[in-house]
């Protein structure tokens, strides 16, 4: 389940780390006990196959077990329409290097986040402890990923997810995280995107005025002005791409 914050996402492998030589030549009984991590803070649970199906269905429950998750499971609670959902998607292990998360609005990409887990984690979600690096655009060590994003792939993502009629949306995010081997030179290294996000998506450089437990007074006045000045180009290139969107609505 893609939850807001990494909350009911999770990282899963056998505990006895005896995998079948081929893919799909085996199915996992329900006595097998999975060693699990949550992306929301990088907890780690232990469960068995059954008890954690039990828990994605129904919730907490005798049949479930004891869970630490801060979340309640019921993940497909109210079907498709309610966002009811599971996505099994495959893990990829240079995570743990860090992802690109690609910040555009509209068209045009405005800045570049490195975000590098806490060491021992596998999550970068804010408030995690992980390491934030902001690049710009135009920043040379990404070029080759940023121009075959931009030129190449960016006109085909919205046909892919079958809103070919759709306009781009005003402010999303597109994160990347390298597959290719160590040592791949930069122009031939493949890059797979984990997730678009356009529905939640936060302003990192306004992550001072976060409040969590370490600091539950956190204010808009603990920005920097520099991360401030930042902030403020993205929201007026929102505001002149959205007049762009309505004026053209109009015509």
């Amino acid at each position: 389940n893609r939850g807001s914050s990494g909350e009911g996402i999770w990282i899963i492998k056998l505990k006895s780390g005896e995998y079948c030589k081929e893919y799909g030549a085996e199915s996992c009984k329900d006595e097998d006990i999975l060693d699990m991590m949550e992306a929301n803070d990088n907890h780690a649970e232990e469960h068995t196959v059954a008890e954690f199906i039990e828990f994605c269905v129904n919730g907490r429950n005798d049949k479930s077990g004891t869970w630490t998750s801060k979340g309640a499971g019921k993940y497909l609670e109210g079907g498709k329409e309610a966002g009811g959902q599971l996505v099994d998607q495959r893990f990829c292990p240079r995570i743990v290097e860090g992802e690109l998360r690609y910040n555009l609005v509209v068209d045009s990409l405005v800045g570049i986040i490195h975000k590098k887990p806490k060491e021992g984690g596998i999550s970068a979600v804010g408030g995690t402890g992980s390491i934030y690096t902001y690049y710009g655009p135009e920043e040379a060590k990404f070029k080759t990923l940023t121009t075959n994003f931009l030129e190449k792939d960016l006109a085909k993502v919205m046909p892919a997810l079958g809103l070919a009629e759709e306009p781009i949306p005003l402010w999303w995010t597109t994160d990347f995280i390298l597959a290719s081997p160590e040592g791949t030179p930069a122009e031939e290294e493949k890059w797979i995107v984990g997730e678009f996000n356009c529905s939640c998506v936060g302003i990192s450089r306004c992550l001072a005025a976060y409040c969590k437990d370490d600091t539950p007074t956190a204010s808009v006045n603990d920005i920097s002005k520099e991360d401030m000045e930042e902030a403020m180009k993205y929201g007026n290139l929102m505001g002149e791409k959205a007049k762009g969107i309505l004026d053209k609505a109009k015509a």
